[in-house]
């Protein structure tokens, strides 16, 4: 059975960064989205850039000292600038409304490490896989409730925090913690916080984003312990985000697609590019790796 990989949450909500491009006036008739999609790599070269939602979701795509960075916009930026696009121009919005945004045409590509779900591929279309990261959990330092995965939480019937909507929430309740023993927080910092203020006993996410918030709180007493694959009904639950399109753009799709496995079948330019954000040639996906199977499901 093909494992199914996929990633994190649908929250809601929208901010727009000021000074940003608005959607174009072409529109597909009832959708908002623009229309001539088809054309749509040849005419993001014509005018140099391209426009890239993201969510402020470190350390997949966020500002960091007014600059776009991340996993997701470093490997597109190096990804267009080889597709004759050598400007990303960003809008922050919240990840719930990504794929509603792209569709209205406010921007081309969605640049946020978003997971390939069934459901999702249902609306959209991806590139193939950017990424793959199992689970982990964050606890405090020293694990006093000695944890290890999400049974080991049901186990001892610890409180565990998500992310609201969170692909985490089904993960746990899949390994039988009960929705009592569920936890549900905005955002990540929130989880990390509720930690530390003993409100919940283990904080569950992808093990990139767990590393990356223990490392932007340096001096907080909490650990990250090893990753793991969750089960859903036997079917290991790992993963994969990838670039977001809309169904229309098969030119840019493919073009996309073939730079993006010029670089992961690269490792080490991989590392080179991204290892700053916690991303070692452990989160590179293999070649068997196929959206179109993570989309089948």
């Amino acid at each position: 059975m093909t494992p199914h990989l996929s990633r994190r949450h649908l929250l809601v909500g929208a901010v727009a960064v000021p000074g940003l491009l608005t959607a174009c006036s072409r529109t597909e008739a009832g959708t908002g989205a623009p229309a001539g999609d088809a054309d749509l790599l040849e005419r993001l070269r014509k005018q140099g850039h391209v426009r890239v939602g993201f969510a402020g979701e470190a350390p997949y795509g966020f500002q960091d000292g007014g600059e776009l960075a991340g996993e997701a916009p470093t490997l597109h930026r190096e990804i267009f600038t080889a597709l004759g696009v050598p400007e990303l121009r960003p809008t922050l919005t919240e990840f719930g409304t990504l794929i509603p945004g792209l569709l209205a045409g406010r921007f081309d590509v969605v640049s946020a490490g978003m997971a390939i779900t069934p459901e999702r591929c249902g609306k959209v279309a991806f590139s193939e896989p950017e990424f793959v990261s199992p689970t982990a959990l964050m606890v405090r330092r020293g694990n006093p409730k000695g944890l290890s995965d999400l049974e080991s939480c049901a186990g001892k019937r610890v409180r565990v925090g998500v992310l609201t909507a969170a692909v985490e929430t089904s993960y746990a309740k899949a390994a039988g913690v009960p929705d009592g023993s569920l936890v549900a927080v905005a955002k990540q910092q929130d989880g990390l916080d509720a930690l530390l203020a003993g409100r919940i006993d283990a904080f569950a996410l992808t093990g990139i984003s767990l590393r990356w918030l223990a490392r932007t709180n340096g001096d907080a007493a909490v650990e990250v312990l090893e990753p793991f694959v969750p089960e859903v009904e036997g079917v290991k639950q790992y993963s994969a985000g990838g670039a977001v399109f809309r169904t229309g753009a098969v030119s840019l799709r493919k073009a996309f697609d073939a730079e993006l496995a010029r670089i992961t079948g690269d490792p080490a330019r991989y590392v080179r590019l991204i290892g700053r954000y916690g991303f070692t040639e452990r989160e590179v996906p293999p070649r068997t790796l196929r959206t179109a199977d993570l989309c089948a499901g």
